[in-house]
């Protein structure tokens, strides 16, 4: 399996610590020091969350600021709508903001979160038979749902 490590910048590392971990991830302290922290959501998804002055001698690019500039939304899968509601809660009470109303399409429930930084997360949960089959075929068996804009479709 492949793991996927994302650098994301921050201004204030240990407010970026103690957010992260607010929502349930843990920190490899082998990988974190005074300009970094690697943030481990699971076995293969990390964040490297880096100061941005150390973020800049990873590109010669301009680093965007992230509380005015969106330049990547990351999203996370839950097991369920109510675990969505808690990741949420859980940010919002470590200093994150929701920069949105939750999005219910029937098959898929998603909320927004804003790091104190401004970096985006979504977290969604998705009906499996909508996972499996698709969007129509949840529809198809829950027709009190074919009205809601679903992307892609209508």
């Amino acid at each position: 399996m492949t793991q996927i490590f994302v650098n994301i910048p921050t201004s204030d590392l240990e407010r970026s610590k103690a957010f992260y971990t607010a929502l349930g991830a843990g920190i490899n302290p082998q990988f974190t020091d005074e300009n970094a922290a690697c943030i481990v959501w699971d076995e293969n998804v990390f964040f490297m969350v880096l100061k941005r002055e150390f973020f800049a001698t990873f590109t010669d690019k301009p680093i965007a600021d992230p509380q005015t500039t969106a330049q990547v939304s990351l999203a996370f899968s839950r097991e369920s709508r109510e675990d969505v509601d808690h990741v949420i809660e859980a940010g919002l009470a470590a200093g994150g903001s929701e920069p949105r109303p939750a999005q219910d399409l029937g098959f898929m429930y998603s909320r927004d979160l804003d790091d104190p930084d401004g970096n985006s997360l979504g977290f969604l949960f998705m009906e499996p038979q909508a996972a499996e089959q698709g969007p129509e075929a949840f529809v198809a068996d829950h027709p009190e749902f074919a009205d809601v804009p679903r992307p892609g479709v209508n």
